[in-house]
């Protein structure tokens, strides 16, 4: 073979690899978004609309169309994680709830959640925001932990912005000092 054959050849295969690269490049899926919209626009009782069963955590399933975020004999109806002063420690009695959302998303993947951390009205409000960032993103450590996935969790932190209660004792401080969990389209 000679040198101007070998030449085009390797111009050759080049092309192709080339062209072979661009094309895989434009073969994408649909972004995530899109595929959760289609997903909470199935039908209930259409294949793919939910699967059935109860995992370990407690969670069940929506084989019947029912929803178990909304479900009030379901542990996924419940949205709020409340926290010590001064703490973003998870209580252990908080545990099982943040595990169950946990494996709720790692069971429904196209699912979406945005944690918001809160505090009560005591400190500033720069030392209010952090706490109640760290307070969201412990929240989201777990559920990572129990199978959802960093895609599926958005932390925020409204501080002390966003009170449950407006009083200012104890009490109203209690039910400040949370995290609520938030699903996309609800």
């Amino acid at each position: 073979m000679s040198k101007l054959e070998q030449t085009n050849l390797r111009h050759a295969l080049w092309t192709g690899v080339v062209l072979m690269a661009f094309l895989a490049g434009c073969a994408t899926n649909p972004p995530p978004e899109k595929a959760a919209v289609e997903e909470r626009n199935v039908a209930p009782g259409t294949p793919g609309a939910a699967t059935g069963g109860t995992t370990g955590s407690g969670v069940t399933g929506t084989s019947t169309g029912a929803n178990p975020l909304r479900d009030p004999r379901n542990i996924l109806s419940k949205r709020s994680v409340y926290f010590d002063f001064d703490s973003y420690a998870v209580k252990d009695e908080y545990k099982p709830l943040i595990d169950a959302h946990g494996k709720y998303l790692q069971t429904n993947r196209p699912a979406r959640m945005t944690i918001q951390g809160n505090c009560d009205e005591r400190g500033s409000r720069e030392y209010n925001i952090a706490l109640g960032q760290r307070r969201a993103d412990a929240a989201k450590r777990m559920m990572l932990l129990g199978g959802a996935t960093d895609s599926q969790i958005e932390t925020v932190s409204f501080g002390k912005e966003k009170p449950r209660n407006p009083g200012h004792d104890e009490a109203a401080w209690g039910e400040n000092r949370r995290d609520d969990f938030v699903y996309a389209g609800e």
